[in-house]
């Protein structure tokens, strides 16, 4: 018994391992391999010798460093036995035996890190945008296929395909892994914001599964925001932080205790986190200082409105109103739009929500966005449209792929059927 429960905790601690440090890991062996596949094996060889050495000889005092290592030794192996095939792959295997260097430089957490180094190098220009986000997101993030090809409403296999084609291009291109020089930074920043945003949404709403939230990729986006604000304190950077931040600041108190959605308007918002608030502002403050803000500081500014609020009877709707018409000035977005219904429901009633909602239908924008029919059954609702309530839930309990989203349609639904 005795021997199960030590195997038990050793396998957790390597899981924990995997789930803190495994990306961090990946973006290391890529910048050291230089191929993203072989980088990927090497990483899935490095866990498995961490399975078979570390209950025998105890966990390395830096994982991170040691996982690094080993998958680099065991990626010089594999050239190595592949090199009667490919007389070349002999010549990188020795480069690689030769720089081995100290494993600590390979893990450093400074401005150059490996995992932004990656993230840009994802976003090449030489790439299409949308094979940018979606390489960002399964190799900086690790976000499988299935659920990449959620957040572009795309099929899986066609995205998987993209991520194989991205990989290819950067590798026949020789796409330098390198952070950008400073003159370039600009021209590339957009992708780059816009992939980490896209990390964030799915820690902070998870696309599919038990969970709400996912407070491992939330965590790692702000982590990266953050890196990318030291880089370069631009006003958008600042203002996706920021806009991170205060959204982030809520998480306690969106789910219940049993994990089911609690609204915005009944949380319980003593349990906000008013450091990540304080902090949230100033920086939103900062990104508002320069001359024509951009989307996130915009973003930003509204998350700020909510947060500044005690209620969401006394938040300032109008307000909230007005950012997003200026957001929509910079940005056409239906998401943007649906958001804006809300709003506009709020400070003038949910008619005019409705009206705003039906419109974004009929233009053929949304219809399988979860989402949209969650907020016009709801605004049905309290109009007391109980038909159109109950047919907005249903489409909306059709299209959602998260548990606790299902648990809260269907209590809507039931709540109807008792009136």
């Amino acid at each position: 018994m005795t021997s199960e429960l030590t195997e038990k905790k050793m396998r957790n601690v390597i899981d924990d391992v995997y789930r803190t440090e495994s990306r961090r890991v990946l973006a290391t062996l890529i910048r050291v391999l230089g191929d993203f596949d072989l980088a990927e094996d090497a990483l899935h060889d490095a866990f498995t010798a961490a399975l078979d050495q570390w209950p025998r000889e105890g966990v390395p005092a830096n994982p991170r460093a040691w996982l690094v290592s080993t998958g680099r030794f065991k990626a010089i192996d594999t050239i190595r036995r592949r090199v009667r095939f490919n007389a070349s792959l002999g010549i990188i295997g020795e480069g690689l035996n030769e720089s081995a260097g100290d494993p600590a430089t390979w893990v450093d957490d400074g401005v150059e890190d490996d995992e932004l180094r990656l993230i840009f190098t994802c976003c090449h220009p030489a790439l299409a945008p949308e094979a940018q986000v979606a390489l960002t997101l399964r190799e900086v993030c690790g976000l499988t296929t299935e659920e990449i090809a959620r957040a572009f409403l795309t099929a899986p296999p066609t995205l998987a395909q993209r991520i194989v084609r991205a990989k290819s291009k950067i590798r026949d291109a020789k796409i330098p892994y390198e952070i950008p020089a400073k003159n370039d930074l600009p021209d590339r920043l957009e992708s780059v914001l816009h992939c980490i945003y896209l990390v964030f949404n799915e820690g902070y709403s998870a696309s599919s599964g038990d969970s709400l939230t996912r407070a491992d990729l939330s965590g790692e986006a702000i982590r990266l925001g953050r890196l990318l604000v030291r880089l370069l304190p631009e006003s958008e950077a600042i203002g996706l932080l920021g806009l991170m931040l205060l959204h982030e600041s809520r998480r306690a108190a969106r789910s219940s205790p049993t994990g089911d959605i609690v609204l915005l308007e009944d949380q319980d918002r003593s349990l906000w986190n008013r450091e990540q608030i304080a902090e949230g502002i100033a920086l939103v403050e900062r990104a508002l200082s320069t001359p024509g803000p951009g989307p996130y500081a915009i973003q930003a500014a509204i998350a700020a409105v909510h947060a500044g609020a005690d209620s969401a009877s006394n938040t300032d709707w109008a307000e909230i109103v007005a950012l997003y018409d200026l957001l929509l000035s910079t940005v056409a977005s239906p998401i943007v739009e649906l958001n804006r219904a809300v709003a506009v429901a709020m400070a003038f009633g949910p008619q005019a929500g409705v009206d705003i909602i039906d419109s974004i239908l009929a233009r053929g924008d949304l219809d399988s966005y979860h989402l949209t029919h969650a907020a016009r059954a709801d605004l049905c609702r309290r109009l007391g449209r109980t038909v159109d309530a109950r047919a907005s839930y249903e489409r909306a309990l059709a299209l959602t792929q998260q548990e606790p989203e299902r648990r809260f349609l269907e209590g809507r639904l039931n709540s109807l059927s008792e009136k």
